[in-house]
């Protein structure tokens, strides 16, 4: 069993609108909800052995800014042009060539790709992956090579504005300024 977690990027800044799509930054939310996700994830036993995301800056950001949070080594971080702007069979190729000895791998993207992505890896059907989005698959295959869609089994789905992301755990909402 091999375990995948998507990853849409955080909140991005649209203020600037002579940037390319691909050089958007994220913007304060997108900046506070990085972070503040690493800690859910990590809460929830989430440890990926690397972390692939898309080159965008927006992205970028968020896998540096999860890492963090995740204690994931800058080593452990790597970029794939191929994941930007890709769709389904894109994403899967990039699955396709994870190292072997890896068992746990966080891929973070954009939509609509990622969305539809995850819509075919599991039995689950997502309307829309919010910004900063977690989702996670154990897959019933022995080598990434063989992933596939609905090979994929529901691990967790999580998103900042989840009221309970991890049964129990009332310090996210105090982590984001919350009370209940």
């Amino acid at each position: 069993m091999k375990r995948l977690i998507l990853v849409r990027h955080a909140k991005s800044d649209w203020s600037d609108s002579d940037l390319h799509d691909f050089d958007r930054p994220l913007n304060k939310r997108g900046e506070k909800n990085a972070p503040f996700m690493g800690k859910r994830l990590r809460k929830r036993g989430v440890k990926p052995e690397r972390i692939i995301s898309s080159p965008a800056k927006r992205a970028r950001d968020t896998a540096r800014l999860l890492a963090r949070q995740l204690t994931i080594l800058e080593s452990g971080v790597i970029f794939k042009d191929s994941i930007y702007e890709a769709g389904t069979a894109e994403l899967l190729e990039v699955i396709h060539n994870i190292p072997e000895a890896l068992e746990c791998v966080m891929l973070i993207g954009h939509n609509p790709g990622l969305l539809e992505l995850a819509n075919q890896l599991g039995e689950a059907s997502f309307e829309n992956l919010p910004t900063c989005a977690a989702v996670g698959f154990d897959l019933d295959v022995s080598k990434w090579e063989k992933t596939k869609p609905r090979c994929g089994r529901l691990w967790f789905y999580d998103y900042p504005k989840n009221p309970d992301p991890v049964p129990g755990d009332k310090s996210a909402d105090e982590d984001q300024g919350k009370t209940k």
